[in-house]
Protein backbone atom coordinates (compact mmCIF):
# COMPACT_ATOMS: atom_id res chain seq x y z
CA UNK A 1 0.00 0.00 0.00
CA UNK A 2 1.11 3.54 -0.61
CA UNK A 3 1.20 6.39 1.85
CA UNK A 4 -1.01 9.43 1.75
CA UNK A 5 0.54 12.88 1.76
CA UNK A 6 1.48 14.17 5.19
CA UNK A 7 -1.26 16.77 5.35
CA UNK A 8 -3.85 14.11 4.52
CA UNK A 9 -2.63 11.99 7.41
CA UNK A 10 -2.88 14.96 9.78
CA UNK A 11 -6.44 15.66 8.68
CA UNK A 12 -7.60 12.09 9.20
CA UNK A 13 -9.24 10.82 12.36
CA UNK A 14 -7.18 8.80 14.87
CA UNK A 15 -9.46 5.80 14.24
CA UNK A 16 -8.89 5.94 10.48
CA UNK A 17 -5.15 6.48 10.89
CA UNK A 18 -4.96 3.44 13.15
CA UNK A 19 -6.79 1.23 10.64
CA UNK A 20 -4.69 2.59 7.81
CA UNK A 21 -1.47 1.84 9.70
CA UNK A 22 -2.67 -1.72 10.35
CA UNK A 23 -3.45 -2.20 6.66
CA UNK A 24 -0.03 -0.94 5.62
CA UNK A 25 1.74 -3.20 8.11
CA UNK A 26 -0.14 -6.28 6.88
CA UNK A 27 0.00 -5.57 3.17
CA UNK A 28 3.50 -6.91 2.56
CA UNK A 29 3.30 -9.82 5.00
CA UNK A 30 -0.08 -11.49 4.42
CA UNK A 31 -1.70 -12.66 1.17
CA UNK A 32 -4.72 -10.94 -0.29
CA UNK A 33 -5.87 -7.34 -0.46
CA UNK A 34 -6.59 -5.09 2.53
CA UNK A 35 -8.85 -2.04 2.31
CA UNK A 36 -10.44 0.41 4.75
CA UNK A 37 -14.17 1.12 4.74
CA UNK A 38 -16.51 2.85 7.17
CA UNK A 39 -17.27 -0.60 8.59
CA UNK A 40 -13.60 -1.37 9.24
CA UNK A 41 -10.84 -3.30 7.49
CA UNK A 42 -11.77 -5.62 4.62
CA UNK A 43 -9.48 -8.54 3.81
CA UNK A 44 -10.03 -10.14 0.40
CA UNK A 45 -8.22 -13.48 0.20
CA UNK A 46 -7.55 -13.52 -3.53
CA UNK A 47 -5.34 -16.24 -4.94
CA UNK A 48 -2.41 -14.86 -6.92
CA UNK A 49 -2.78 -15.31 -10.64
CA UNK A 50 -5.62 -17.43 -11.99
CA UNK A 51 -8.93 -16.15 -13.40
CA UNK A 52 -9.02 -13.09 -11.16
CA UNK A 53 -5.70 -11.60 -12.29
CA UNK A 54 -6.17 -12.79 -15.88
CA UNK A 55 -9.55 -11.04 -16.10
CA UNK A 56 -8.09 -7.77 -14.80
CA UNK A 57 -5.24 -8.00 -17.32
CA UNK A 58 -7.59 -8.78 -20.24
CA UNK A 59 -9.92 -5.89 -19.36
CA UNK A 60 -7.00 -3.49 -18.96
CA UNK A 61 -5.49 -4.42 -22.32
CA UNK A 62 -8.81 -4.30 -24.16
CA UNK A 63 -9.62 -0.87 -22.76
CA UNK A 64 -6.22 0.55 -23.64
CA UNK A 65 -6.70 -0.50 -27.27
CA UNK A 66 -9.72 1.82 -27.60
CA UNK A 67 -8.96 4.67 -25.16
CA UNK A 68 -7.00 7.82 -26.02
CA UNK A 69 -3.29 7.82 -25.22
CA UNK A 70 -3.66 10.22 -22.29
CA UNK A 71 -5.69 7.64 -20.35
CA UNK A 72 -4.50 4.43 -18.73
CA UNK A 73 -6.39 1.33 -17.59
CA UNK A 74 -4.17 0.80 -14.58
CA UNK A 75 -4.14 -2.45 -12.60
CA UNK A 76 -1.32 -1.83 -10.13
CA UNK A 77 -0.77 0.39 -7.13
CA UNK A 78 -1.60 2.96 -5.71
CA UNK A 79 -4.85 3.00 -3.75
CA UNK A 80 -7.67 5.50 -4.06
CA UNK A 81 -8.27 7.28 -0.79
CA UNK A 82 -10.66 9.82 0.67
CA UNK A 83 -9.31 10.70 4.09
CA UNK A 84 -12.28 12.80 5.33
CA UNK A 85 -14.62 9.91 4.45
CA UNK A 86 -12.24 7.41 6.04
CA UNK A 87 -12.15 5.15 2.97
CA UNK A 88 -9.19 3.59 1.19
CA UNK A 89 -9.93 1.21 -1.69
CA UNK A 90 -7.83 -0.57 -4.30
CA UNK A 91 -9.63 -1.13 -7.63
CA UNK A 92 -8.52 -4.11 -9.69
CA UNK A 93 -8.43 -1.75 -12.69
CA UNK A 94 -8.92 2.00 -12.73
CA UNK A 95 -9.26 4.24 -15.76
CA UNK A 96 -7.31 7.38 -15.01
CA UNK A 97 -5.29 10.06 -16.81
CA UNK A 98 -1.53 9.61 -16.73
CA UNK A 99 -1.23 13.08 -15.17
CA UNK A 100 -3.59 12.15 -12.30
CA UNK A 101 -1.67 8.96 -11.62
CA UNK A 102 1.63 10.83 -11.34
CA UNK A 103 1.20 11.80 -7.70
CA UNK A 104 2.89 10.96 -4.42
CA UNK A 105 0.83 8.63 -2.29
CA UNK A 106 -2.77 7.64 -2.89
CA UNK A 107 -4.83 8.75 -5.87
CA UNK A 108 -7.72 11.19 -5.47
CA UNK A 109 -10.78 9.04 -6.22
CA UNK A 110 -12.44 11.96 -7.99
CA UNK A 111 -9.73 11.74 -10.65
CA UNK A 112 -10.77 8.16 -11.46
CA UNK A 113 -12.84 7.89 -14.64
CA UNK A 114 -13.97 4.33 -13.92
CA UNK A 115 -13.29 1.66 -11.30
CA UNK A 116 -13.39 -1.98 -12.36
CA UNK A 117 -13.53 -4.93 -10.00
CA UNK A 118 -13.20 -8.66 -10.63
CA UNK A 119 -15.24 -10.55 -8.05
CA UNK A 120 -13.17 -12.88 -5.89
CA UNK A 121 -14.73 -16.15 -4.85
CA UNK A 122 -13.63 -15.67 -1.23
CA UNK A 123 -15.47 -12.38 -0.64
CA UNK A 124 -17.97 -11.44 -3.38
CA UNK A 125 -19.86 -9.11 -1.03
CA UNK A 126 -16.87 -6.77 -1.03
CA UNK A 127 -17.51 -5.93 -4.70
CA UNK A 128 -21.27 -6.37 -4.94
CA UNK A 129 -22.15 -4.63 -1.65
CA UNK A 130 -19.24 -2.77 -0.04
CA UNK A 131 -17.82 -1.09 -3.13
CA UNK A 132 -21.32 -0.48 -4.48
CA UNK A 133 -21.71 1.72 -1.40
CA UNK A 134 -18.23 3.26 -1.31
CA UNK A 135 -17.51 4.12 -4.94
CA UNK A 136 -20.43 6.54 -5.44
CA UNK A 137 -19.58 8.06 -2.06
CA UNK A 138 -16.04 8.62 -3.41
CA UNK A 139 -17.44 10.25 -6.54
CA UNK A 140 -16.27 7.58 -9.01
CA UNK A 141 -18.71 8.03 -11.92
CA UNK A 142 -18.55 4.53 -13.44
CA UNK A 143 -18.23 1.25 -11.53
CA UNK A 144 -17.97 -2.06 -13.40
CA UNK A 145 -18.08 -5.57 -11.94
CA UNK A 146 -16.85 -8.69 -13.75
CA UNK A 147 -17.92 -11.88 -11.98
CA UNK A 148 -15.99 -15.02 -13.02
CA UNK A 149 -18.28 -17.13 -10.82
CA UNK A 150 -21.27 -16.52 -13.09
CA UNK A 151 -19.72 -15.29 -16.34
CA UNK A 152 -21.63 -12.03 -16.04
CA UNK A 153 -21.30 -8.52 -14.69
CA UNK A 154 -22.80 -5.07 -14.47
CA UNK A 155 -22.01 -1.43 -15.19
CA UNK A 156 -23.19 1.18 -12.68
CA UNK A 157 -23.46 4.89 -13.54
CA UNK A 158 -25.31 8.13 -12.76
CA UNK A 159 -24.63 8.91 -9.12
CA UNK A 160 -27.60 10.45 -7.36
CA UNK A 161 -28.50 11.36 -3.79
CA UNK A 162 -30.55 9.00 -1.63
CA UNK A 163 -31.47 8.99 2.08
CA UNK A 164 -28.61 6.52 2.58
CA UNK A 165 -26.09 8.65 0.72
CA UNK A 166 -24.92 8.78 -2.91
CA UNK A 167 -25.82 5.72 -4.97
CA UNK A 168 -25.65 4.68 -8.62
CA UNK A 169 -29.00 5.18 -10.36
CA UNK A 170 -28.39 3.08 -13.49
CA UNK A 171 -27.37 -0.58 -13.72
CA UNK A 172 -26.72 -2.36 -17.02
CA UNK A 173 -26.12 -6.09 -16.77
CA UNK A 174 -24.10 -8.11 -19.26
CA UNK A 175 -23.04 -11.71 -19.79
CA UNK A 176 -19.64 -12.85 -21.01
CA UNK A 177 -19.61 -12.90 -24.79
CA UNK A 178 -21.44 -9.58 -25.10
CA UNK A 179 -19.76 -6.24 -25.67
CA UNK A 180 -19.74 -3.96 -22.64
CA UNK A 181 -19.53 -0.17 -22.63
CA UNK A 182 -17.38 1.38 -19.90
CA UNK A 183 -17.66 5.15 -19.96
CA UNK A 184 -17.14 6.11 -23.60
CA UNK A 185 -15.45 2.88 -24.66
CA UNK A 186 -16.82 -0.49 -25.70
CA UNK A 187 -14.85 -3.72 -25.33
CA UNK A 188 -15.61 -7.40 -25.94
CA UNK A 189 -16.02 -9.80 -23.02
CA UNK A 190 -15.52 -12.98 -25.03
CA UNK A 191 -12.83 -15.34 -23.80
CA UNK A 192 -12.69 -14.07 -20.24
CA UNK A 193 -11.81 -16.85 -17.77
CA UNK A 194 -14.27 -18.40 -15.33
CA UNK A 195 -13.67 -19.91 -11.91
CA UNK A 196 -13.60 -23.68 -11.86
CA UNK A 197 -15.44 -25.75 -9.24
CA UNK A 198 -12.31 -26.50 -7.23
CA UNK A 199 -10.21 -23.90 -5.47
CA UNK A 200 -10.79 -20.21 -4.85
CA UNK A 201 -9.57 -17.09 -6.53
Amino acid sequence: MTSAPGNARRNSSPHYRAMRDVVQSMDDTLPGKFEVTKEGIVHDMMSPGGPHEATAAHVSRRLEKVMPDELLAHNGTPDVEDVPEGIMRHPDVMVIAWADLDVEGSVDPRAVVAAIEVVSRSNPENDWVGKMRDYPLLGIPVYVIFDPRTGSGAVFTDIHSTPDGPRYAVRKDFVYGEDVTIGEWTIPTSGLPRYQDAGAS
